[in-house]
């Protein structure tokens, strides 16, 4: 079964979209969704699945981003600048990324490392996050242009909002991985926006009728 899907590539850039929404949350209010950070952090634990929405725990895992991606698709003109540069930024640094096997070898022994660590304290614990988020800044931060993220002084010089941040970026990587891996390219998004809106509106249609269930 082939997974380069419109379908595929929707819920995976939908991982990408609640990454950075996430990013925004807690650099500009210090917190962010509780649900979809557990299910973004998570994503990065999940190794061999069957199917790419798995990684996710299943389509309701990337709700939050299924309505991001919504709400940007819906206009033609940004509705947070700051997203989308985040946004924009990890696919180009993904696509650098993509270039270094060592680099993702250390990576996903580190993430090995985490997921043990997750079995104990669970996947959003201090220790995890601090670990992932070193993962992050000995890795894919090494890599130019660095993500600048915006957002209030006060959150931005915490310690742990900072761990939070620098998790969520590399669950926006590994998001982008996917997307690519199922076929998604700049080239498609920007042709094939329309019908990724049509797709993204059918996926959150059905999660309506789950809830109702």
């Amino acid at each position: 079964m082939s997974f380069k899907t419109l379908t595929y590539q929707s819920i995976a850039l939908a991982g990408v979209a609640q990454s950075v929404y996430l990013v925004h949350q807690l650099a500009t209010a210090g917190k962010a969704d509780t649900e979809a950070f557990k299910t973004s952090i998570a994503s990065l634990l999940i190794f061999d699945v069957d199917n790419p929405v798995d990684i996710y725990g299943g389509l309701a895992g990337v709700k939050t981003g299924l309505q991001q991606l919504q709400k940007q698709l819906s206009t033609n003109h940004l509705t947070n600048p700051d997203q989308a540069r985040y946004a924009a930024s990890l696919v180009f640094l993904e696509s650098k990324f993509s270039e270094y096997p060592d680099m993702q070898t250390k990576v996903h022994n580190k993430l090995e490392v985490a997921h043990g660590q997750s079995e104990h304290f669970g996947a959003t614990h201090e220790n995890v996050l601090a670990n992932m988020a070193d993962i992050y800044h000995t890795t894919v931060s090494t890599l130019a242009p660095r993500i600048m993220v915006n957002g209030d002084p006060s959150y931005l010089s915490s310690p742990e909002i900072i761990n939070k941040i620098r998790s969520l970026l590399l669950t926006g990587i590994r998001s982008t991985m996917l997307w690519k891996q199922c076929g998604g390219s700049r080239w498609r998004f920007l042709f094939f926006r329309q019908k990724m809106l049509i797709e993204v509106e059918f996926l959150l249609a059905e999660l309506e009728k789950q809830e109702a269930n």
